[in-house]
């Protein structure tokens, strides 16, 4: 009878250690320059994460500059531009400069940024889909994982179009949660989670993953989760981009209309300037220009019972009033004539 533990099966089992690449510690090579641009890229997607919605222009810049730069460097290194071979620098120099304009263009125009929000979630969607569906179905036509990607994005493009606030912070949450997953595989299995999925869109998918690739794949949903609902209930409550536009605008409205009224001020009063005149100044009166009408009266009639003229009055030395200042006619203060007795 033949020994079970022969070298048969000793050759078999060293076969199936070989082969069982999970047991093995990953190899961690580290070099300073993509240690350092994965942590700066971890920063962007905590405040992705966290704070997308609050940061509503920032996240719509930067949406843009990323995608525009990684599109355009993928080009321009993958494939030959004017039939030369362009080197990794020039093609990162003309992919962030197009990024910037993406960027720009996102920032300012809001229908934009919010189409292309809309395209990331649904690309994101369906690469965690195809993920989870190479588990069980292989495609086996290119077609598969591009017409999910396209068809994915494009549906939540005009969802996001639609209905802006709710899926912009799953958007914002979801692909902050992507970064920080990246950065992680990074330091963890330097990228071999993120080169799988780069296999499966390209239909090349690579050995299976280990129980630690899973578990850095599961982290990406979990931070999705703590992000919207840390957006939700904190960073986001009672903030609307919208409001924020329709408040400047009613600002300029407000401020067009106040000109409008100094401008229609400003005509009538340059047109009743012509035909102003000015009033003539009023006629300063003292206290002692008033005199009881019975005093007036009295005199009157001492003047006419003793039938002296007002022109012999004048002759003598006395004070003379004013009885009706707009008229000018006078009369003595003190009469002169002499009192007659019977």
């Amino acid at each position: 009878m033949a020994d079970p533990t022969g070298p048969g099966l000793e050759g078999s089992g060293a076969g199936v250690a070989e082969v069982d690449v999970c047991s093995l510690e990953p190899e961690r090579n580290y070099e300073v320059i993509p240690a350092v641009i994965c942590s700066m890229c971890c920063l962007f997607g905590i405040i992705y994460c966290f704070f997308g919605y609050r940061c509503f222009k920032a996240v719509m810049f930067l949406s843009g500059l990323m995608f525009g730069s990684v599109i355009i460097f993928l080009l321009c290194h993958k494939e030959r531009v004017l039939d030369t071979q362009l080197s990794v620098e020039a093609s990162a120099g003309i992919g962030l400069g197009i990024g910037l304009l993406c960027g720009l263009v996102t920032m300012l125009v809001r229908s934009v940024g919010l189409f292309m929000t809309g395209l990331l979630l649904g690309l994101l969607l369906a690469l965690a889909g195809l993920l989870a569906a190479q588990q069980f179905v292989a495609p086996t036509t290119v077609w598969v994982p591009l017409g999910s990607l396209l068809g994915t994005g494009m549906l939540f493009s005009v969802l996001t179009l639609q209905w802006q606030k709710p899926l912009t912070v799953l958007s914002t949450a979801v692909f902050g949660a992507a970064i920080m997953t990246v950065c992680a595989d990074y330091f963890v299995e330097t990228l071999t989670l993120t080169l799988h999925a780069y296999g499966v869109l390209r239909l090349a998918p690579g050995p299976p993953l280990c129980w630690y690739s899973w578990v850095v794949l599961g982290v990406w949903p979990l931070l999705s989760l703590m992000g919207v609902l840390v957006q939700w209930k904190l960073t986001d409550a009672g903030y609307s981009h919208t409001e924020v536009v329709i408040s400047r605008r009613q600002k300029r409205v407000q401020l067009m209309r106040i000109r409008e009224k100094e401008a229609r001020k400003r005509q009538q009063t340059g047109g009743q300037e012509g035909t102003y005149r000015r009033k003539a100044p009023p006629v300063k009166r003292y206290a002692g220009d008033l005199l009881a009408p019975s005093y007036l009266q009295s005199l009157r009639d001492r003047q006419s019972g003793t039938g002296t003229s007002l022109s012999s009055l004048g002759a003598t030395n006395h004070s003379m009033i004013d009885m009706d200042y707009d008229t000018g006619s006078t009369a003595p203060l003190t009469a002169t004539t002499p009192v007659v007795r019977v």
